[in-house]
């Protein structure tokens, strides 16, 4: 059995496998996403227009995931880990 097979075996999804979930579009058409590969837990904040976000989608043959629903503790309270680096705008760091 080569390496590249033993890998395989160990990622659900396979190396090639791309994936962009939409976070938001802003009021200047700009694009708000997440690209991740092989792992969709594992992504990039990006910013795009909306013709290159297209294209991007396009070129990547990426699979689009759902929203996800915003994570909160038992108390409605947001956890300290759902932060998000479009979050340090609203936010006055000391």
């Amino acid at each position: 059995m080569a390496p590249e097979d033993i890998l395989e075996d160990y990622r659900p999804h396979g190396c090639h496998a791309r994936f962009v979930r939409l976070r938001g579009e802003r009021g200047n058409g700009f694009v708000e996403f997440e690209f991740a590969i092989g792992e969709p837990e594992l992504f990039v904040e990006l910013i795009l227009n909306r013709e290159s976000f297209e294209e991007f989608c396009a070129t990547n043959k990426v699979e689009v995931l759902s929203p996800l629903a915003a994570h909160s503790s038992e108390d409605g309270e947001r956890s300290e880990w759902d932060w998000r680096l479009a979050d340090a705008t609203k936010t006055r760091f000391k």
